[in-house]
């Protein structure tokens, strides 16, 4: 009966991605890299002049995020790449019907 009115003790929260308890630090890196760029990629594809950015930016993100995806370790990590990735293409997608990787008016012949 003591411990059912008796106050709950509460752990400290722990953020972490290294849910196996090993240190993973080149996977977060990627991880964390993959998260930036899609959201990156995700707010420029909004924006019409930034199509430039977004298309490429998402290009590296999506990419990465594969290869990352790829390598991860831990389910924490496979999550956040996810979000990034999707980010990542959504961006691009945006970027590239905005005007794509180039400036407007850029032609590679002569």
């Amino acid at each position: 009966m003591r411990l059912a009115i008796g106050r709950k003790r509460r752990h400290p929260v722990h953020l972490t991605l290294n849910t196996d308890g090993r240190p993973h630090p080149r996977e977060n890196a990627m991880t964390i890299a993959t998260l930036v760029c899609g959201l990156v990629a995700f707010v420029m594809g909004f924006i019409v002049t930034a199509h430039m950015i977004a298309s490429w930016v998402g290009a590296v993100g999506f990419w990465g995020g594969l290869y990352a995806q790829f390598v991860s370790s831990t389910t924490r990590q496979r999550a956040l790449i996810i979000v990034g990735i999707v980010g990542s293409f959504v961006g691009a997608a945006l970027g590239i019907a905005h005007g794509g990787f180039f400036p407007r008016g850029f032609t590679l012949r002569n």
